[in-house]
C-alpha cells in the first residue's frame, strides 16, 4: 500500500510503498502486532505503516534492526 505526498502548489513529490515488508512478515509468519512488539514500534507507527504514510529514519531502523535487513528490502519510494 501506498500513498502519494502533495507540496503546498498541488504538485506529487513522492509515495512510498511498504509491500516488501508485508511480503517479509508473511514469509517469516509474523503478525503485524508481533512485529509492532518485536520492531518496538508505536501503534501509530504500524498505522502509518499500513497506510503507506512517511516515517521518520528512526523508526525505519528499528524495523530493519529487528529483521536485519536494509531499508531497501522492506519499501520503496516513487517520485
Amino acid at each position: 500500500m501506498y500513498a502519494p505526498y502533495v507540496g503546498e502548489k498541488g504538485d506529487l513529490l513522492m509515495s512510498v510503498n511498504y509491500t516488501k515488508l508485508w511480503h517479509i512478515l508473511v514469509d517469516l509468519k509474523i503478525t503485524k502486532e508481533e512485529f509492532r512488539k518485536m520492531a518496538g514500534i508505536s501503534t501509530s507507527s504500524l498505522s502509518k505503516l499500513t497506510k503507506g504514510e512517511l516515517l521518520t529514519k528512526k523508526v525505519l531502523q528499528k524495523i530493519c534492526d529487528s529483521l536485519k535487513c536494509d531499508i531497501a528490502d522492506i519499501m520503496s519510494v516513487e517520485e
